[in-house]
């Protein structure tokens, strides 16, 4: 018979009792550990994460009233409210037992017991906390499900070369258990890759938890990611589940991780190593298993190089990197993303539906767009609402002439720095026939930044 998954503790004054339940249950349970004096459990509890525990109700200094067991049964009760508590008394006081369950435990045993009925009376209480723990876990995800993120608004639209090469990378990287980093400005949909990654994996049924770090404080950092046990600070009033227990066996995606200060990327970095969390206020480890997704607009790379960012943390979240064009960068998306916000605001605000001419499209096509397409989406949505006519003209969208040639200008100067950058790129390859590591040398560069710049420019 296999063993139940469970870890229980005995708490007895009698070495016979015991010796006798530890040597009996020890076969039928993983893990039984036994203690004969009471005020020690709480440090045991401190220390171990119990499924179960057996009390009994009267201990040598006060033999029958069970004031001792109902003592401990409160502090219990208090340090860990999600512990399962088996009552024992030698006494047959019916009476006490169920004041002891209406005050928080989940069963009773009379001694002596037969050990088939302390092993059914285990084996239900079990049950009882796996589908309550199952309950508070479904629970707790629901509340951290993705508002509107099976709205159209999650939708990738694009046909660019630029955008398809992204789509082709989230089909190959969804299918494993990769860790990911997205990379881009603000506003060009990182979440919604995240979230595209995380619909076509196999965690697909399991809960998409996303977490902006860049709007969490220092001081909240540990107790939103990792959770607390109630009391370990003023406002703990109950025990709490962070971020990483809530989005266990599904995804976790740590938007804007740029902004993490070094402290908190070693405690970060140290849960991604051992798949543990510990809560606040206790110090004992809990399993996870999440596929993590991280995103930032931070040149990370050259945060490392100047200290900011840990490395190793690094090379733990970005197994394989994603890099989301800006919308300067695929401006032929920009008619199809128009239309698309353009169904979706008419719809929402009950309008007739509206359209843009071409001489707006080419408008819109050559602003600059520095908030990318979240900026683009409000425009749309700004237009819709104050525009009283079904076609869109270039002023329903408030955009400036200046900040247009500042585009133009932006555009000619990058082009000029491409050319430039790959001719010499390919300049120092030759030179050194072929070998990317000198070739990465000379240009200042690592052999993965090297690789990437070859792959952009076609070299």
């Amino acid at each position: 018979m296999e063993k139940l998954d469970a870890k229980l503790l005995i708490v007895d004054d009698d070495r016979d009792v015991l010796l006798a339940a530890k040597l009996f249950l020890k076969q039928h349970i993983k893990i039984v550990h036994a203690e004969e004096k009471p005020e020690n459990i709480p440090d045991l509890l401190r220390n171990e994460d119990y499924d179960m525990i057996l009390l009994d109700m009267n201990f040598s200094r006060d033999a029958t009233s069970g004031k001792e067991g109902f003592f401990w049964l409160n502090k219990i009760l208090e340090m860990d409210p999600a512990t399962i508590v088996i009552l024992i008394t030698g006494y047959g006081d019916i009476e006490l037992a169920v004041q002891g369950i209406k005050e928080g435990a989940t069963n009773f045993l009379l001694k002596p017991w037969e050990n088939k009925k302390l092993l059914a009376t285990i084996t239900t209480s079990l049950q009882l906390k796996k589908s309550k723990v199952e309950l508070d876990d479904l629970k707790s995800k629901q509340k951290q499900k993705v508002p509107g993120s099976d709205d159209n608004n999650s939708m990738l639209i694009g046909q660019s070369p630029a955008m398809q090469k992204v789509m082709v990378s989230v089909e190959k990287v969804a299918v494993t258990d990769a860790n990911i980093l997205i990379l881009g400005e603000n506003g060009t949909g990182k979440e919604l890759i995240a979230k595209a990654i995380h619909d076509a994996s196999k965690r697909k049924n399991e809960v998409f938890v996303s977490v902006d770090l860049g709007a969490i404080s220092e001081t909240l950092f540990e107790s939103e990611l990792f959770g607390f046990k109630k009391g370990a600070f003023t406002d703990a009033k109950e025990d709490r589940a962070g971020r990483f227990e809530i989005a266990n066996k599904g995804t976790i995606f740590l938007d804007e991780i740029g902004n993490l200060s070094f402290g908190l990327q070693s405690k970060l970095l140290s849960v991604l190593q051992n798949r543990t969390v510990v809560r606040l206020g206790t110090n004992k480890p809990i399993a996870i298993d999440v596929r993590l997704i991280c995103a930032t607009n931070m040149p990370v790379y050259q945060m490392v190089n100047e200290n900011k960012f840990r490395q190793d943390l690094l090379y733990r979240i970005n197994t394989v990197e994603i890099h989301l064009p800006s919308l300067r960068e695929r401006v032929e998306d920009i008619p199809l993303l128009v239309e698309h916000f353009l169904n979706i605001y008419c719809n929402k605000y009950k309008i007739p539906q509206k359209r843009v001419n071409p001489p707006t499209l080419k408008r819109l096509e050559k602003h600059p767009w520095p908030g990318n397409i979240r900026e683009l989406q409000h425009a749309v949505e700004r237009a819709v609402i104050m525009s009283e006519s079904h076609i869109l003209e270039p002023d329903d969208f408030f955009l400036s002439r200046v900040d247009d040639e500042k585009a133009e200008t932006l555009k000619t100067t990058n082009l000029n720095l491409e050319e430039t950058e790959k001719m010499l790129i390919r300049k120092v390859i030759d030179k050194y026939g072929g070998n990317i590591s000198k070739a990465a040398k000379e240009l200042g560069l690592t052999r993965a930044s090297l690789y990437r710049r070859i792959e952009k420019y076609g070299l």
